[in-house]
């Protein structure tokens, strides 16, 4: 009896955790995924500290660029408040000074307090079909959801989100974003935010005038992911949620009207537990090999503030708030939108103004995480207003978001550079030094320049109503199949109708998907093969290692003359078509089993490099085999380790030197047992090649 109540009391325990996680974590998140610059958004309207998947993990988690690469999230939280003041609150009958309602940094409620009601990503086109080998493999599979098609869209992919609050304002955010080359670096949010009166999730609308209305952004930006103990670790561990992180300022002019706009950025600073000067986050570690994970300039941009609900026209004494806030404050955690204490104290921080001195300048040559006196480092806030709003009275504020910086190339042979130590460095601006930090550092500052050049073209892509040159369309399909001599490519022609195309360009890369690609063909206008095809055969390709592709349609340059946008080509992104599953050269089966080999035989830890590469570190080919065979490797005493079932009618297996209780094997001499499980026939003479039953037995050494 007392084990069927203690299974009972457990029981109900786990339904009560299962029931408040649903309650807590309902909200749906999509990301934006088809440009350089990927993000998940939440339909509660702001994006919360680890709330993609609610693991501790995700610390640094969006905001990647280059997104091409592994681990290059520059986001920890953000937050979005909105406070008034004076509330009679209809929830409880009582009147509060401040009313202040939240998502984020760490607080969400979307059944009270922030309430989603739409939620939705449209797309130009829908993503491709990509498969390899007849297995779905495209990179967007898992990321990119369209709800709806609309070949008008001023936007690759548009994203529209409706979020009621109870504090009566209903916020509109509308996310655009661009693939096209020139503008794949940057998200833009337009929001309204609208007095309609709805409260809560039944709808109940309260008509009042709003005072004292403020919107309250904050942005906890962070080095890259890749610096720090999500990712490879070579910087200390608080820089993962932005404890180095330099909090900066600049305006940004319109370079057709001279028109300052004010940006907010960050970049990674000085670190004090640091065995290296670590702005730029390069791998200064022992084994390190010096490359700049950390080089992003990561900011915002206002783009637009009405001056009040009936003045439409832009205010730049808006933002009235600019402070940076310890990202670990008490205000930034706990928050309650029934706690009047609490959230006077948020509203006093929402309304305080700007700052004497910015962050950067604060901190100025020091130990950013030092400066302050705080575990967390520092964010950027926004405040806008105050504002009054009657019943059915909006505010319009738009905000630019991007990332640039230096080069994926330039962060690994300046950090390479750097580790080296040895001078003369030429600096950007052409003269020398022989400080190795004084030319690093000032390589990783050009990305202030680079986001400036980014938030430029936002603003010309605002003036002119987002319409910009649209790149043509990837093929609607892609395939990559392996074969015995080649690996073949094809794919659909619909984006051949698409104004001013001019051709296709294939890239490959070898051992990983997350690496730089190389161009291996191209055909239409300007290439060596002027004749448009819909298929490639790559032959170049080796026995034994990984290949991954992407295929690019591109234009002829027509039409793209606008102020936002340098003239030459547009093509389509990597990312519509770009392979997540390695395509491998197979050979046809051997004709006899007296051809089976083992390569490479001895297999030498010490020679990975020498064998199958990085794709293939552990890799043991059987080459030449029969079609349809099992083969089991045991150890020179006979315990068997592996089986493969070999059934893909190729010549070709490999073992990742795993046995099949998962521990790596260790030295010695090992013995693969070849079965023939299937009768096989020439296909051209009809003779019997293997029958099912006949085996084959080959030694290999290894040396670990």
């Amino acid at each position: 009896m007392k084990q069927k109540n203690k299974l009972t009391r457990l029981t109900l325990i786990l339904f009560l955790v299962l029931s408040t996680a649903t309650s807590i974590f309902g909200d749906e998140t999509k990301w934006i995924a088809v440009g350089m610059l990927h993000d998940w958004f939440s339909s509660m309207g702001c994006e919360v500290e680890v709330g993609r998947r609610h693991l501790v993990a995700d610390q640094q988690d969006g905001l990647r660029w280059p997104a091409q690469f592994n681990y290059q999230d520059c986001k920890a939280a953000k937050a979005l408040w909105i406070g008034t003041k004076n509330y009679n609150d209809p929830l409880v009958d009582k009147t509060f000074d401040f009313k202040v309602v939240h998502v984020g940094p760490r607080v969400s409620d979307e059944k009270n307090e922030t309430m989603p009601v739409q939620f939705k990503l449209i797309g130009r086109f829908d993503r491709p079909r990509v498969f390899v080998d007849g297995i779905p493999a495209g990179f967007l599979d898992y990321m990119d959801f369209v709800n709806e098609v609309d070949p008008n869209a001023v936007a690759d992919r548009i994203l529209y989100n409706v979020v009621n609050t109870s504090i009566g304002i209903t916020e509109y955010r509308t996310i655009y974003a661009h693939s096209q080359q020139h503008h794949d670096n940057y998200f833009i949010y337009d929001y309204v935010f609208k007095n309609t009166g709805i409260i809560d999730n039944k709808g109940t609308k309260v008509d009042k005038t709003l005072e004292g209305v403020v919107f309250f952004f904050q942005y906890r930006y962070t080095a890259a992911r890749e610096t720090g103990p999500y990712g490879y670790y070579y910087l200390p561990q608080s820089a993962a949620w932005g404890h180095c992180t330099m909090n900066d300022t600049m305006l940004v002019y319109d370079p057709i009207s001279g028109k300052p706009y004010l940006s907010e950025f960050s970049w990674t600073g000085r670190h004090s537990q640091a065995t290296f000067d670590c702005i730029g986050g390069p791998n200064g570690k022992a084994g390190g090999d010096g490359h700049l994970g950390g080089a992003q300039y990561t900011g915002n941009l206002v783009l637009h503030a009405d001056k009040s609900a009936q003045d439409k026209t832009h205010d730049p004494n808006q933002p009235t708030t600019t402070q940076f806030l310890g990202s670990d404050e008490g205000i930034t955690s706990s928050n309650d939108q029934f706690n009047p204490g609490k959230m006077a104290e948020e509203y006093a921080a929402m309304t305080k103004g700007h700052p004497p001195i910015m962050h950067a300048d604060a901190v100025g040559d020091g130990f950013a995480d030092v400066w302050g006196n705080t575990p967390g480092g520092y964010s950027h806030c926004q405040g806008f207003g105050p504002y009054t709003l009657a019943p059915g009275d909006s505010i319009h504020i738009v905000i630019a978001e991007g990332i640039s910086g230096l080069g994926r190339d330039s962060c690994y042979t300046i950090g390479a550079r750097w580790l080296t130590g040895q001078g003369p460095f030429k600096l950007p601006d052409g003269s020398t030094t022989s400080n190795k930090d004084e030319y690093k550092n000032k390589w990783v500052f050009t990305g202030r320049d680079s986001l400036t050049k980014t938030f430029q073209r936002t603003i010309q892509t605002y003036n002119l109503n987002y319409d910009i040159p649209m790149p043509p369309p990837p093929p609607e399909l892609f395939e990559v199949n392996s074969g015995g001599d080649r690996i073949m490519l094809s794919w659909s022609n619909n984006a051949e109708s698409f104004p001013g195309f001019a051709g296709y360009r294939i890239y490959r890369a070898i051992h990983n998907a997350d690496t730089t690609y190389q161009e291996l063909f191209a055909c239409g206008t300007g290439t060596e093969n002027p004749q448009i095809v819909n298929e490639f055969a790559d032959k170049t390709a080796q026995r034994g290692f990984d290949y991954y592709y992407y295929i690019i349609s591109f234009t002829d340059g027509t039409g793209n003359n606008t102020p936002a946008n340098p003239g030459g080509s547009l093509h389509s992104s990597m990312f519509y078509t770009r392979t997540t599953e390695p395509a491998k050269l197979k050979r046809q089966s051997g004709k006899t089993l007296d051809a089976i080999r083992v390569v490479p035989n001895p297999y030498n830890i010490s020679a990975r490099e020498l064998q199958f590469g990085v794709s293939g570190a552990d890799r043991i080919m059987f080459l030449d085999i029969p079609p349809f065979c099992t083969i089991k490797i045991f150890t020179e005493r006979g315990d068997l380790i592996s089986t493969i079932e070999h059934t893909d009618g190729s010549g070709d297996a490999e073992w990742n030197s795993i046995t099949s209780s998962r521990q790596v094997i260790v030295s010695g001499v090992y013995i693969a047992y070849f079965e023939v499980t299937e009768d096989y026939y020439d296909s051209q003479t009809g003779d019997l090649l293997f029958k099912k039953g006949e085996n084959a037995i080959r030694k290999f050494v290894v040396i670990r």
